[in-house]
């Protein structure tokens, strides 16, 4: 079993002023070792299902039918209404953390993916000493497929999903591609297994299309993990013209072609669904979604290419977005549907996307002796039966920023200048709209504490090696068209 690491900072309940100056000071507290353990917790008895494990590429919280959206969902619209909505369902506030979170059972500040996502000229990816999620289910002799977006590494073969565990491969390995064209930074982006493939159509369609073809040639006596990892509704924002067309009563553009994603993306569930149902699967298929985190509320965090006018994604009622530390980055659309053993109706428990490994791996039977310590734990009851999830949640801790809960307080703490600390109540306002951090220092010490004790295991942020790297190797930047302009006066 797994247990967070108690902190006793300057050997007293509060951090002492070294101690916080040193959470301030990033890269020192990157270099310390204290592991964070999380809890464990017993799983309910359930027999070995087919997994289909969808994620969808920042949706807004509100942006679907069961959350009150007039965006059309009806097909995750009936997956929620018979299965679980899961109210407390978290992620990392970027891609790449997330999906490595998914993977790993593990923070990623473990291992140098908390900040940031990997970008497309960049070469690092998840460490090959990881266990993956995709590696235990196929030791259990579970057939396991991605379809859809990697985002886990793609300038070295070692970091592919066909080297991770994953029996086939379709899709694209970094993270913002064309829809049509299947091209990032003008080159193409779209394998098959380990081989680069031209190929014409829309992703989501092809995704659905794939989806479908690997599910009616499945032999139903084998367990299937399919994990699903769509592209929309991310930048940028492009949809087939019929899905559009349902959203001509939408004057901002962005926002028509944003739905029309979320639209194409249901349509492509459903007939994924359906495709269980000919195979005689579904009964026995766990089906999970969520948004791998909240909606694009800022340019910052919209990608590497241009998005003109506002940005179109709804994470009401939760505070801001995507790259945030705040609920509205974080606390994400999920749901959980399994005929018969996953109960209908709110699930209220606290959950995390580290949690997921742990949880798969415990209906499957696999052996995680190979993983390192996990932050996940089992929540298989507060998924299944709406019983009390976690107690911890660490939001994300890098050098800049850090964010917990404990219970129903949430830290929220960034030590950049000019800083700035943030406690709430999340139970009384889940909304973030009120500081408590005046009216209760004790607490905001006591969690500072926690957040320094996890910077002192911190792995130094890949994307901040890599971006110093690229900096310190460049070559000099001689201002050759001002050197042409000089005359000899000049000299």
């Amino acid at each position: 079993m797994n247990h967070m690491a108690e902190y006793v900072p300057g050997g007293g309940g509060n951090p002492t002023r070294r101690d916080i100056l040193a959470g301030g000071a990033g890269f020192l507290a990157a270099i310390a070792g204290l592991s964070l353990l999380a809890p464990g917790a017993r799983a309910a008895p359930a027999p070995r299902p087919h997994i289909l494990y969808v994620v969808a590429d920042d949706v807004g919280f509100a942006d679907v039918g069961f959350r009150g959206s007039d965006i059309k969902t009806p097909n995750l619209d009936r997956l929620a209404e018979t299965g679980a909505r899961l109210d407390q369902f978290y992620t990392q506030p970027l891609c790449t953390p997330t999906r490595a979170a998914l993977m790993t059972g593990r923070y990623p500040f473990r291992y140098g993916l908390q900040t940031g996502v990997i970008p497309s000229g960049c070469s690092y990816g998840l460490a090959t000493d990881e266990y993956l999620l995709s590696q235990a289910l196929k030791s259990a002799d579970y057939r396991t497929a991605l379809v859809g977006k990697w985002h886990l590494g793609h300038a070295d073969k070692a970091f592919w999903p066909r080297q991770r565990g994953f029996d086939s491969f379709y899709g694209p390995l970094v993270g913002e591609i064309d829809h049509f064209k299947h091209e990032a930074q003008g080159k193409t982006d779209w394998y098959r297994d380990n081989s680069l493939l031209e190929e014409e159509g829309y992703d989501t369609e092809l995704f659905g299309a794939e989806a479908v073809r690997l599910i009616g040639g499945h032999d139903p006596k084998t367990p299937l993990f399919l994990y699903l990892a769509f592209t929309a509704p991310h930048t940028p924002y492009q949809a087939p013209q019929r899905y559009i067309d349902m959203y001509a009563h939408i004057e901002d553009p962005s926002r028509r072609t944003y739905a029309a994603m979320i639209t194409a993306m249901d349509e492509q569930i459903g007939k994924i669904v359906e495709a269980l149902h000919e195979r005689g699967m579904r009964e026995n298929t766990l089906i999970m979604f969520h948004s791998d985190n909240g909606g694009t509320r800022s340019k910052m965090f919209a990608g590497e290419g241009a998005v003109a006018g506002d940005l179109p994604p709804n994470n009401s009622p939760y505070r801001d977005g995507k790259g945030t530390l705040y609920e509205g980055g974080t606390r994400v659309v999920a749901l959980a549907n399994w005929p018969g053993h996953v109960s209908p109706g709110q699930a209220e428990g606290v959950m995390h996307v580290v949690d997921m490994l742990p949880t798969l791996a415990k209906l499957a039977g696999a052996d995680l002796a190979r993983s390192k310590p996990l932050d996940g734990m089992d929540v298989w009851s507060a998924l299944a039966t709406g019983k009390t999830g976690r107690g911890e949640v660490v939001y994300n801790v890098e050098p800049t920023q850090g964010a917990i809960r404990d219970g129903k307080w949430k830290l929220y703490w960034h030590v950049a200048l000019p800083p700035k600390i943030e406690l709430f109540d999340l139970d009384a306002d889940p909304f973030e709209k009120r500081d408590l951090s005046a009216e209760h220092p004790d607490k905001v010490a006591e969690l500072q504490g926690k957040v320094v004790a996890l910077a002192r295991s911190m792995a130094p942020p890949l994307f901040y090696v890599a971006a110093l790297k690229a900096t310190l190797a460049a070559p000099l930047a001689t201002p050759d068209a001002a050197l042409a302009d000089l005359g000899p006066a000049d000299d």
